[in-house]
């Protein structure tokens, strides 16, 4: 006997569950290294400029962010075979791994020449995670209608970044040791390759074994960019998630790359680096547990709960910091992933809701456009976190590899500590006004009555 509310055809496989979480984990084998590494590879492998970097990171990624929007039109006017978004896999797996070897690459030129490699290498492989992660956003409400169905296939998903993400965080650092033997150029190059080919053949994998199930006359025809954007009026959930988003991903990032920084020089612990970024595995409990508290709580509360428990660690964290308490920190760390797996867990569930709300109050359903919100936040989120954590270092005078003064590593602590906090703060202010759940039930009734 089939639920209430969840039509037959709507159930998703194990197989294709897990295929779909490996293109998440496909992503982040490349996407963590970014994320963790990018500016001290940069900064402390590669010998350019803090302050050079930060604009690097703002111009790439503001530049980058607006690919997001051209590339959900371009999901909504395609039409083959294979459906909408999965073909992207299956055109872009190779050109991405490539892409992210050569952005770890570190060719001999000028200071000026390096910069310029930089900005080339680092804006199209941001253009390519766009165009290959955004399909695996937007192909979440075409592969079943159900919202609990979703939400256990995007945790699904969410595991298998985690796991993307664990592999990174572990393994990076002692596999640059072990690949680089005392050079940390080649240590990162023929890392970033082992990632890379994992990466690709993760992707031809979720093409093979997923398929978009929900059609409607506008999921069986390409959409005009007008008739798109015509889902965006009224559809107050979706603007309030592209700004958390935003403000999610200036967080991530800016605590993310400041972790290697702050355990190297505030605590001068630097062999802590692999064990505090392995603990972000522990999102995996918060995912673990979110279905069934999504159920008991609705999205929108377990959402606002996570991030709140996010922004309680921060300030436990900085206690920890003050009292240069390693028990302390390691356990803010703890309770703040935990919390953050709730949201993160619910991000894409919510952002596929909101497909199906524009679609209720337009008729149209522009799965490409609306979700192209998650990459545009993700991108402009990353590059205003990652360009103010840089400008943050360079106003406080940071030094690579040198013993950093009371200013450099008060910056390195506004970065680790306050900057997430505020992000989450803000994230918290605007989750209270995300009212779908509210009438989740209705729209998803009329929506099912009208196909």
């Amino acid at each position: 006997m089939r639920k209430k509310g969840c039509p037959m055809g709507n159930q998703v496989s194990w197989k294709e569950r897990i295929s779909y979480g490996l293109g998440d984990t496909a992503s982040n084998l490349v996407f963590q290294m970014i994320t963790l590494y990018l500016m001290f590879f940069y900064t402390d492998v590669y010998g350019l400029n803090v302050a050079a970097v930060g604009t690097l990171f703002l111009v790439a990624r503001i530049i980058d962010a607006f690919d997001s929007p051209i590339i959900g039109v371009l999901i909504d006017r395609t039409h083959t075979r294979w459906g909408k978004s999965r073909p992207y896999f299956l055109w872009l797996a190779v050109p991405f791994g490539l892409v992210a070897v050569l952005t770890f690459m570190t060719p001999d030129l000028s200071e000026t020449g390096k910069i310029v490699y930089a900005y080339a290498t680092y804006i199209t492989l941001g253009i390519l995670y766009a165009a290959i992660n955004l399909p695996l956003t937007s192909l979440l409400p075409s592969m079943t209608g159900n919202s609990q169905e979703r939400t256990v296939v995007n945790s699904v998903r969410m595991i298998g970044g985690q796991l993307g993400g664990l592999i990174v965080s572990i393994g990076a650092l002692p596999l640059v040791a072990a690949f680089g033997q005392g050079n940390q150029q080649q240590g990162f190059l023929w890392t970033m390759i082992l990632f890379a080919s994992i990466a690709v053949v993760f992707f031809f994998i979720t093409f093979a074994n997923t398929r978009e199930r929900v059609q409607t006359a506008s999921s069986r025809q390409a959409v005009p960019f007008k008739e798109s954007v015509k889902a965006l009026k009224g559809n107050l959930p979706w603007w309030l998630l592209l700004f958390i988003n935003v403000f999610f991903w200036v967080a991530f990032t800016s605590k993310g790359q400041s972790a290697v920084f702050f355990l190297k020089y505030n605590l001068g612990r630097e062999d802590l680096v692999p064990l505090v970024n392995s603990l972000n595995v522990l999102m995996l409990v918060g995912i673990a547990l979110m279905p069934a508290m999504a159920r008991r709580m609705g999205k929108r509360n377990t959402a606002l709960l996570g991030i709140i428990i996010g922004a309680v660690s921060q300030l436990i964290m900085y206690a920890g910091a003050v009292a240069s308490s390693i028990p302390v920190l390691v356990g803010a760390v703890i309770l703040g992933n935990i919390g953050i797996g709730f949201t993160a867990g619910l991000m894409y569930a919510m952002l596929a809701d909101t497909v199906d709300y524009g679609e209720w109050k337009s008729g149209v359903r522009a799965q490409g456009l609306l979700t192209a919100s998650s990459s545009f936040g993700v991108k402009f989120g990353m590059g205003i976190g990652g360009a103010i954590a840089a400008w943050v270092l360079a106003l406080g005078h940071y030094a690579p590899n040198q013993k950093q003064t009371a200013s450099g590593l008060a910056a390195i602590q506004f970065n680790f500590v306050w900057i997430p906090f505020i992000c989450f703060l803000l994230c918290a202010v605007l989750y209270a006004f995300y009212k779908l759940d509210e009438v989740e039930e209705k729209m998803i009734g009329e929506l099912e009555g009208r196909r």
